[in-house]
This record gives structure tokens, sequence and C-alpha cells, in this order.
């Protein structure tokens, strides 16, 4: 039987609540006849803007929350950006549902122009980022290794807090340029200040990132959410995670996958840390979309043969 009243918990950003609300209106189309009330909340990662994840107990913290709304029944589901999740899922707590895929590209963001737009720039923007004797902001491991590739060893440097507050650090001159995900630059309508995208090829994202994901309690009907999962998705976020864990990526681990579903099909890509190195390897796999946990822990293996 579906409920009368549901209540989403959500992070308070401005981007958390837009995603949330995304779901909410899935939700409304579908069952008109349910009620929902949003609750917002901080995390405790969102408290703590002087460290780095890794510093303070890592992706938990910005859950940590949620999931105890959850446990005490204060909230019915919880709607996470899925590459903020970390990659055990607490067997209370499973996951629900996994939204259509936004653009899972990290994106290059240069000072705003006048008119507030991208500046024009070449094809990668190191003509722009080399005449600055400032960093580029990105507080990802992930992100930061594989800018070492692209930019030959331009200093970065950490950025914490919202999108909106890591752009106004950007625009008053911390920063020559920020790596920010397309996914949430799109969702904020903020889509004119990508002044370029990075391919996967160039720079492969993060386990789950563009995809929203609804967190619930075991054991309880949720097939209401059914208009809000997305095959393709659902198989590319199981497949990413799997890579992960196979190689213990946490939080603060320069692990990076992305996967593709076309059909039956996926195509994985993914990327391991050599930490005596620090440098990485990557490499891809495909096969049939419904083995996509099985082809995830496979590359993960071949990889780390590599090395």
């Amino acid at each position: 039987m579906k409920p009368k009243k549901i209540r989403i918990g959500s992070r308070e950003s401005r981007l958390a609540v837009i995603q949330s609300e995304l779901v909410m209106d899935h939700i409304r189309r579908a069952h008109p006849e349910i009620e929902m009330e949003l609750i917002t909340m901080k995390t405790t990662g969102d408290m703590i803007l002087d460290r780095k994840l890794d510093q303070i107990g890592g992706k938990g913290l910005f859950v940590k929350e949620l999931d105890q709304a959850l446990r005490d029944g204060r909230i019915d589901i919880a709607v996470h950006s899925l590459k903020d999740l970390p990659m055990d899922t607490p067997e209370d707590l499973p996951l629900l549902a996994f939204s259509k895929r936004e653009d899972p590209r990290d994106a290059l963001v240069l000072p705003a122009a006048e008119d507030g737009r991208a500046p024009t720039i070449g094809d990668n923007g190191i003509g722009f980022i080399l005449q600055s004797d400032m960093p580029i902001g990105s507080s990802s491991a992930r992100r930061n290794l594989q800018l070492r590739r692209l930019f030959r060893d331009l200093p970065t440097a950490s950025v914490r807090g919202n999108v909106l507050t890591r752009l106004s650090k950007l625009d008053r001159g911390d920063y020559c340029a920020l790596v920010l995900a397309s996914a949430g630059l799109k969702r904020l309508g903020l889509e004119e200040r990508i002044s370029r995208i990075f391919e996967p090829e160039e720079m492969i994202p993060a386990a789950g990132q563009g995809i929203m994901v609804i967190q619930g309690r075991a054991g309880e009907n949720y097939d209401y959410l059914d208009c809000v999962n997305d095959r393709d998705s659902e198989a590319e976020a199981l497949t990413e995670r799997a890579f992960v864990r196979e190689l213990d990526g946490g939080c603060s681990s320069p692990i990076a996958a992305f996967a593709q579903a076309a059909g039956e099909e996926i195509r994985l890509i993914g990327l391991y840390y050599i930490e005596s190195e620090e440098d990485y390897v990557t490499g891809e796999i495909s096969g049939r979309r419904a083995d996509g946990e099985t082809l995830g822990r496979t590359l993960a293996a071949q990889l780390k043969a590599e090395v």
C-alpha cells in the first residue's frame, strides 16, 4: 500500500535541495495522491570546511545525520548525490532508486567575465592558467592526480564549501580556475560558467557522478519509487561502485570509475592509483550489463596485476 505522506531528507545546500525537488517532481507526477514534505539538515561534512575530507572522516560525514534520521523514523527516504556516498551501504539502509544520469563529466571553470559568462579559452585553457600565479582549486585527490598530467605540474589547492561558495572564492581571485562536476553546475542553472568539459578519457569521473540515489529503510514498501529509477543509471552505478570497492577506495583515494550502459552491454573505464609511485594506471572492460558488478571487480583485479 502506498503511503499517504512521505518525508524526504536532504542536505540543506541549494544543490541538494534542487536535487531532492527533482526527485519529488518525479514522484508527484506518477503519484499525485502522495503528500510530500522536504526536511533539510546540515551534515557534519557541511560544517567542517577548514580541513580536507580525509582528515575528518571521509564521505560518511555527508550522510550520517541523514542515516540517523532514517533510523529514527524522522524521514522516510533520503536523497543523495551518489558520488558522496561511502562505497559500503548499511544493510538496514538500502539504496532504492537511481535517477537518470545528468552529465557525469568534470568541468573547468575560469573566473567569470564581466557579463558573468565563461571566458573564451583555447582547447585546454592552459594559456590563461599559465599566466596566473594562483592554484587550480580542487579538493579531490582523483581530480588532482589527473590534472597533473593535463596541466603539467600546475599547483592545486583545496577548496571546500558548496558550489556557490567555491565560485565566489574563484571570482574574488583565490584560484586561477576550479574543477567542478558538470552535473552540479547544470542543475544549479550555472552551465554558462563552464569553460571546458573534460572528456572521460582525459579525466575519469568519480563513481556515481551525475546520479542521484534514494536511500530508505530495509523491509519497507517503496514501490512508489519505480517512477524514479533509471535502469541504465542503476547498472552504471553498481558497476562503478563494485570497481571502487574491490580496490578499497575511500573518499580520499584517487580511484575513478565511469561506466556506460547501451542496450544489454556495458563499458567501464577505471583508474587505479599506485601509491608507491604517486602515479596511476587506467584500463577498460566491456561485457553484458547483467554482469556489471563482476566486470567492475575483474577490471580492478586486472589493474592491480599491472603494478
